[in-house]
């Protein structure tokens, strides 16, 4: 028997607005999450990224937030990335809109007058990242005193971000009577004790596998020279569409990025030294395809679902096992494959032998060949095209000399013993030119 959002105890108004958006079943984890989230009993969901969580927490929340005044909302939602808490936003805003609350993205890399104008106007629901968040506590722009309900997003990706004492300390800010709701893709070391301490008798509910699956995905270990990089990804792009190369620095992902467009791929460029303009501007490039590849470092490993990506390329090897899987991740969603390339130079054999020990595949290390590569159906997106610039003309060339002293001119004024500004001669006699006989 089907089960519907109003089965679960959705309001009918959020059921209509789902529907207008054609959303009309709910995923396994909203099946598994809502009712209980809808009681007000503490939630601890470990599920995968792309799973629904999102509409499994946020149906609840809206349906139990209560208007909130100025600068002290009533429900809170922490995410560990900027992209992540946007796209969340992007997602609870408009059915937010139904009961007329208000949802506001807090996060580094924005003004911070724009978000405490915000503030001070009053926000409901505060979708945040727990840096930006804290700076605006402690300089006065919020409390935390009427928050009813907190959601914990990707808790496990906050671990490993090093937030878990800025979590504790926001939490510890909030309502003590308040639902606590934690989404992980894991539930063991700092993430467990999170549960043990702030989670009161919490509904333990499990969807989808403990771990990143391996199995949908298609493994290829290609050895090169690092000078064969560009022109191995470029081609791998062109035969897979649209993918997600991973390099290891900000400065890598530049460089990789003029690299691919030099081989006439067209890209986007995503890392944390980019304001949240450009981030943004990335980010939408990639989504509404007019790009064929997203080059990034880790940041875009975890938090960012995008459908149809049909391909992963390590460009620069993961640092662990866990990085494999979580940069793998990002292909092969929602019960589609995809392919994982790994590019190895020779002395990065060894770690790369461990990286597929701890994930549990075992993969040769061969010479590229593209011919391995499944078929997929791909359009090819031209990168945007540079107009060269014109070369000045000859006038303009010389107008850059034109302050500059003519040597001809002078050496002429000098033979004559003129002055250039019209003053007395130089002392050099000038002797008239013979005339031949």
């Amino acid at each position: 028997m089907d089960v519907s959002f109003f089965d679960l105890g959705v309001d009918p108004a959020l059921v209509r607005t789902l529907e207008e958006q054609g959303i009309t079943e709910p995923f396994e984890v909203q099946r598994e999450a809502i009712p209980d989230s809808m009681l007000g009993n503490d939630i601890c969901c470990r599920a995968p990224t792309g799973s629904g969580k999102t509409l499994a927490f946020g149906l609840p929340l809206i349906s139990r937030t209560p208007r909130a005044d100025p600068e002290f909302p009533t429900a809170l939602i922490l995410s560990p990335t900027r992209e992540l808490a946007e796209q969340i936003c992007k997602v609870l805003t408009p059915l937010a809109s139904t009961f007329d609350l208000e949802v506001l993205a807090i996060y580094g890399g924005v003004p911070y007058g724009r978000q405490r104008k915000a503030l001070s106007r009053g926000v409901d629901i505060v979708v945040a990242c727990p840096g930006r968040l804290l700076d605006l506590l402690d300089h006065g722009a919020l409390s935390l005193e009427d928050v009813g309900a907190v959601v914990l997003d990707e808790a496990d990706r906050m671990a490993d971000m090093g937030f878990m004492e800025p979590v504790c300390d926001i939490l510890d800010r909030c309502a003590p009577n308040r639902q606590t709701v934690l989404f992980s893709a894991t539930l063991d070391d700092e993430v467990g004790d999170l549960v043990d301490k702030y989670l009161n008798d919490p509904i333990t509910i499990e969807v989808g596998p403990k771990e990143v699956s391996m199995d949908s995905m298609e493994h290829f270990f290609w050895l090169m020279k690092n000078s064969m990089k560009p022109g191995i990804a470029s081609e791998a792009i062109r035969k897979c569409g649209r993918t997600v190369v991973f390099c290891r620095t900000r400065r890598g992902v530049d460089r990789v990025g003029d690299e691919l467009v030099e081989e006439g791929i067209s890209v986007a460029t995503l890392h944390g030294g980019l304001d949240q303009k450009k981030r943004d501007r990335a980010m939408a490039k990639f989504v509404e395809g007019r790009c064929m590849a997203l080059i990034a470092t880790d940041v875009a490993a975890r938090g960012i679902d995008v459908e149809g990506i049909n391909c992963v390329i390590h460009y620069d090897p993961p640092e662990n096992g866990k990085a494999y899987k979580h940069r793998s991740g990002r292909t092969a969603r929602a019960g589609t494959s995809g392919t994982v390339l790994s590019f190895v130079q020779n002395p990065q054999r060894k770690m790369c032998s461990n990286i597929q020990k701890d994930v549990g595949i075992f993969v040769k290390f061969t010479p590229p060949d593209f011919n391995h590569l499944p078929k997929y159906d791909v359009q090819y997106i031209p990168p945007p095209r540079k107009d060269k610039p014109r070369k000045p003309k000859r006038d303009a060339r010389r107008a850059r000399f034109h302050n500059k002293p003519n040597r001809r001119q002078n050496d002429r004024r000098s033979k004559r013993g003129a002055n250039p500004r019209g003053g007395r001669p130089t002392g050099k006699r000038h002797h008239p030119r013979r005339k031949r006989k």
